[in-house]
């Protein structure tokens, strides 16, 4: 895949700078946001062409990708007479970044199936700094032929891009994340919480433990946030 035709659902925090990570590659992106205003800012900066729905904005494009809230929110954009699988075309893939459940993803993919569209579960993680960087990871459940089609697109705004298996895969791998992380933060609060009770220069600290065993993603881009806080 060079370029393609595609379209991107959600131009949330998340959403506006990886559509412009495919729009910087050279495909042709049509972009859909519940608030027009921001769909049409982001086609004065990016170019490409916005749509009145997600119906509109699937109708003609290879792949389609969506970066929303939660279930619901992803069911809004898909289903229904305005809805993504209204307009996408037999033969195309769908590829979902929004956290959402597992249980929801094998639901998707399996009326797709039924409408010839291959469907992808593909949540991220690195935030916005990360998305703003294209240096996302990206854990995508679902089947390795349309994978290997959208993969290439997503590498615009993936540092890591990887199929993790069968549908839902991706929400599960994204949950485990989600644990870890919990679990980082639980021990950060109370190792920098240790510090500003004993009085510490927490910047300082926080400076020379990042060097050692102790630093973490989490402590780099959350730990002085944290202090702050």
């Amino acid at each position: 895949m060079n370029t393609a035709s595609l379209a991107f659902v959600g131009l949330g925090v998340m959403g506006f700078p990886m559509a412009r990570h495919l729009a910087a590659a050279g495909h042709d992106v049509t972009v859909y946001n519940r608030t027009r205003e921001k769909a049409d800012a982001w086609v004065g900066a990016h170019g490409g062409s916005a749509a009145a729905t997600p119906r509109e904005a699937a109708a003609g494009a290879d792949i389609v990708f969506s970066c929303v809230g939660n279930d619901d929110d992803v069911r809004s954009v898909v289903y229904g007479d305005d809805g993504i699988f209204a307009g996408i075309r037999p033969g195309s893939v769908y590829v979902d970044h929004t956290t959402a459940s597992a249980d929801l993803a094998r639901e998707l993919h399996a009326e797709g199936r039924e409408r010839g569209v291959a469907c992808i579960d593909a949540p991220v993680s690195g935030g916005q700094a990360g998305a703003e960087n294209g240096v996302l990871t990206v854990m995508c459940g679902g089947d390795s032929e349309p994978f290997e089609r959208a993969r290439t697109a997503m590498t615009c705004y993936g540092r890591a891009v990887t199929l993790l298996g069968a549908p839902g895969n991706g929400q599960l791998t994204k949950m485990v994340n989600q644990i870890a992380i919990a679990g980082l933060l639980q021990g950060l609060s109370e190792a920098l919480n240790m510090g500003l009770k004993a009085g510490l220069d927490m910047p300082l600290v926080l400076e020379v433990i990042s060097k050692g065993a102790a630093g973490s993603w989490q402590m780099d881009n959350r730990g002085q946030t944290m202090i702050d806080d």
